[in-house]
């Protein structure tokens, strides 16, 4: 059996009466392009910093590539590159010297081949010799995903990587990383945008309170509890029947969640009954944002305490 990218076991973290973590159990397989989602102050960034060997846990333990991050960080960290979600940089450098000093805190000498070829998939390249403190706030997150990379590692956190960017550098971006990914690294993605979530990861993750609250491929997700979403424009008003149904809303305009395409009929007619005509009618499937605001609805929040 392979070692596994990123191994937890048992890992909680607590800060005073606050669980930050609770026990959480998780297995990232190397090459995987793995999702991890949870709403703001789910213990996303907390788990990544463990992870990163920059938060110590209070109990449980995480490898990376076989690696503990408390007993064997030099060797943790070499296998890791993280992409912060805070812009943090040196202002008195050019994107270029950054790149260097980051290579040479893994030992790396004569690295400038490897630093050109991230510059130009990042777009970076006519900018190598500006100053950090120059850049856009697009730019220094270019320059934060470059210093990930620099030292090759198999394993990339990205923590909301495409904050703040435009859609071309957008766009830039996951076709360098899908490559990547397909070269062999392993990729963790957190991000706001379900929509990347959806379309780059084969798996995801769902966090909750510091738990994890749902944990399986994106495919299975999707069909286990989208069920599918009908848009209805209406003239008249909902019935109160469907409003537990709503997930969306406008006025002559209101999308619901159903559970399967034979729910549709009966929602119709519920409509019709109630004095209300339908004027148009969508039906496609669940999208991942739907998923994800039902997995959370279906878990409400623990006391922390």
């Amino acid at each position: 059996m392979s070692t596994a990218a990123i191994d937890v076991s048992a890992l909680t973290k607590r800060y005073a009466r606050i669980t930050a973590l609770d026990a959480i159990d998780l297995v990232v397989g190397q090459g995987e392009f793995f999702g991890l989602l949870g709403p703001n102050g789910a213990g996303k960034t907390t788990l990544i910093s463990i992870i990163a060997g920059l938060t110590r846990a209070t109990s449980g333990r995480v490898r990376v590539m076989g690696h503990d991050v408390a007993d064997d960080y030099r060797s943790a960290r070499r296998s890791l590159g993280v992409v912060p979600q805070e812009l943090v940089f040196d202002p008195f450098f050019t994107v270029r010297e950054m790149l260097r000093i980051q290579s040479g805190y893994f030992g790396l000498t004569h690295n400038d081949a490897w630093i050109d070829e991230i510059m130009a998939n990042l777009d970076l390249v006519g900018k190598a010799e500006a100053n950090m403190r120059t850049l856009s706030g697009g730019m220094k997150r270019r320059v934060l995903v470059a210093q990930a990379l620099v030292h090759r590692p198999p394993v990339i956190v990205l923590d909301e990587p495409t904050a703040g960017v435009d859609v071309e550098l957008r766009r830039g971006l996951w076709h360098f990383i899908e490559r990547l990914n397909r070269d062999g690294h392993t990729i963790v993605l957190t991000t706001h945008y379900l929509e990347e979530a959806q379309q780059m990861c084969s798996r995801i993750a769902m966090l909750k309170a510091g738990r994890i609250v749902a944990l399986e491929s994106t495919r299975d997700l999707l069909r286990r509890i989208g069920g599918i979403q009908v848009a209805i424009r209406l003239r008249g008003a909902l019935p109160p029947k469907l409003r537990d149904q709503v997930i969306e809303e406008e006025p002559e305009r209101v999308v619901l969640r159903l559970s399967h395409p034979r729910d549709v009929g009966a929602a119709l007619q519920a409509c019709r009954d109630f004095g209300s005509d339908v004027e148009d009618l969508e039906v496609g499937p669940a999208d991942l944002e739907d998923v994800f605001l039902r997995v959370m609805s279906e878990n409400p929040a623990r006391s922390l305490a």
